[in-house]
This record gives structure tokens, sequence and C-alpha cells, in this order.
């Protein structure tokens, strides 16, 4: 095996990234404290072409260095678009037939291996607070709660890892709209 070089990955530019056909999924994060987080995500949203990133309530938005230094340009080559609150952003989602998923432990919560897309479906994840968690109103609002299975002492990740994961995994449920690669 060789290490690739750079120049050997393929890599989309921005424009090439625009126009690219994307995972119809959206991320939205509400009152997510960490610029460090909010860099992260939107890394992870420009590596599976995740349709867009809604920032909601108190969530910085870029640009912004802390934010930048983990994105690493992620924030110019993903849409996003900042709403009050998140209420105001999925009522605008569902309008657009878009089913909500919250990231989140709950009563009735599917855990991520068990949790079933429907194809030609649009999606949208909503991870919250590092420390709250989802609010009990958005979560009111969701078509779905599910969590990552978890075995450890700690039942809580960070909320880039826990982004990574939910994210990687609803994309590969939905690799029928990814591109080959």
């Amino acid at each position: 095996m060789k290490k690739l070089l750079n120049s050997e990955l393929n890599r989309l530019s921005i424009d090439e990234f625009k126009n690219a056909k994307k995972t119809p999924l959206v991320v939205l994060l509400d009152n997510v404290r960490s610029m460090n987080n909010i860099g992260s995500i939107f890394r992870t949203c420009d590596a599976f072409l995740v349709e867009s990133v809604l920032i909601c309530g108190y969530t910085a938005t870029p640009p912004h260095r802390d934010i930048n230094k983990t994105a690493l340009g992620a924030t110019e080559s993903v849409n996003w678009e900042y709403y009050n609150t998140a209420k105001e952003a999925i009522d605008n989602l569902k309008l657009l037939d878009y089913k909500i998923i919250s990231v989140e432990q709950t009563e009735g919560s599917i855990y991520l291996d068990k949790f079933e897309i429907i194809q030609n479906q649009k999606y949208a994840v909503v991870f919250g607070n590092e420390i709250h968690g989802v609010d009990q109103k958005i979560i009111d609002m969701s078509d779905y709660c599910i969590e990552i299975p978890q075995y450890g002492t700690k039942h809580s990740l960070n909320i880039a890892v826990s982004a990574g994961i939910v994210i990687w995994d609803l994309c590969k449920m939905l690799s029928n709209n990814l591109p080959d690669i």
C-alpha cells in the first residue's frame, strides 16, 4: 500500500461540490455551544455531500475563526442557513416533506443500527445542545428519535462524534442517492 497524495484523491472543487447531487439529508444544529463542534460537523457534512446545515438558536454561524479551525473550508462548500428557532426551521422542513429525526435518548427511541429509512424520502437530523440535548418541544415535533447504542459507563458522546456516526450511517442507508466514487 502507498499513501495517496492530495492530488490523487479526486477531491471536488467548491463549484463541483455545489453542483453535485446531494444526499437527501439536512443537518439541524440547535443551540450548539462549541464552535469546534460546529466546524467539525460542517466538515462531516462536506465529506458526505449533505444537502445543507440549518443553524438555530444561539449556535454560532460562519464565518468565525473558531468554526473555520475545524471546518477547514467546509463552510464555503456546504450550504447553510440560520433560523432564530429550531421550531421555525422544522416547520419549514415539514412544508417541504422532510421527515424529522432527533438524535436523543427517549422513550421509544430507535437504535441507529435498527432504524430503517424510506427510499426517496428526504430527512432532517437534529442535534441539540452539548449538555441538555434536543429540547422536548423539538422531540415532540419529530417523526423519529434515534440513539447510538452505547455500552460503557458513559451514555453520551461528543456531538461532533455523534454527528459523524449518525450522518455516515444515514448516508449509507441513502446510498442509492450518492454518486459513485
